[in-house]
């Protein structure tokens, strides 16, 4: 299932004919630092640390670098809005792996309240790599963290920081990173999972921002509620009826595939085959409904923005005081 899965994905993100890139000119680069902390005992991943990882170096490593592709591939793929029934749709985020930094020891912990679990001390990692070089003067506005959960230790699928405060699927704690003068976000990947897991970390990401600039808009009005959903969310596609229902067979009408924030659109008679019946293909295609450029759609008569604006440059459109409506 994961094979084929995949395979779409490749298929789907394929340049058409004749067009050097499958990027709109306009479309945000986002740099990106890959951090991976590999703690090794004889060759392999001390599962005494990691609480569940315990196979050989090499195969972590092949397996992080494995995925983090397939990651860039799903997250450029979902920002083509309406991509699956418009072969032109190009991508408006380009995500630019800057560099690759490797430690072989255990990630750094802290105590903090609250937490069973010893916590992630970002503030340390940060520290370790000399995240202000690269953020300020390198330009990196994503870092990808590869490491370990197992039970072992807490973690934060997304944690942001900047001059324009913490919006991420954390407890949103000003002092867990260093702030800087641009903004930044971490994403912690477990390498015990996969593809899916990693992008579904983003997802969150989306919904955190995009719920923050215009709570009614997007989550009343885009996401919809429990028994009327309308795009849904990470956990809830239209037809599920309980969290993590991304197999579902059972068939719904439903207008995601015309979305009009003053609805309801178009609707057609769908149930999960239209995603590959998976996490992963749920992910993509719920990223692809999201207002794009020159989306067409307005909310009580205002045009609605390019709401990948706020995941590509999200200094710029708090800056700028852009909001989902023009």
């Amino acid at each position: 299932m994961l094979k084929s899965l995949l395979d779409w994905l490749r298929h789907l993100f394929r340049p058409p004919p004749g067009r050097e890139t499958p990027y709109l000119p306009e479309a945000f680069t986002i740099p990106v630092l890959v951090v991976q902390f590999f703690p090794v005992r004889a060759g392999c991943i001390d599962r005494a640390v990691t609480g569940d990882v315990d196979a050989p170096l090499e195969t972590i490593r092949r397996h992080c670098a494995h995925t983090t592709v397939e990651v860039v591939q799903a997250l450029e793929a979902g920002s083509t809005y309406l991509g699956y029934k418009n072969a032109a749709a190009q991508a408006c985020l380009r995500y630019r792996i800057v560099d690759t930094l490797e430690y072989l020891e255990p990630l750094p912990t802290c105590n903090k309240a609250g937490h069973e679990h010893p916590m992630t001390d970002y503030n340390a990692i940060m520290e370790r790599i000399g995240i202000q070089r690269w953020v300020e003067e390198r330009g990196v506005s994503e870092v990808w963290l590869w490491g370990y959960h197992g039970g072992v230790i807490d973690i934060w699928e997304s944690n942001m920081a900047g001059p324009f405060g913490d919006v991420s699927n954390s407890d949103r704690d000003v002092n867990d990173l260093p702030v800087l003068g641009k903004t930044y976000t971490v994403y912690h990947y477990n390498y015990q999972r996969g593809t899916s897991e990693a992008v579904e970390d983003h997802v969150h990401q989306i919904e955190a921002v995009l719920r923050e600039v215009n709570h009614d808009l997007f989550w009343n009005r885009y996401v919809g509620r429990p028994g009327a959903w309308r795009c849904g969310w990470a956990h809830y596609p239209p037809n599920a009826e309980r969290g993590y229902d991304w197999a579902n067979r059972r068939y719904i009408w439903s207008d995601i595939e015309d979305w009009k924030p003053d609805g309801p659109g178009e609707r057609k008679r769908i149930n999960c085959t239209r995603w590959h019946c998976a996490g992963l293909g749920w992910f993509v295609f719920w990223m692809r409904n999201v207002p794009g450029p020159n989306n067409g759609l307005a909310y009580r008569g205002r045009p609605l923005t390019n709401w990948w604006a706020f995941i590509g440059d999200y200094d710029g459109a708090m800056t700028a005081g852009l909001d989902l409506v023009s």
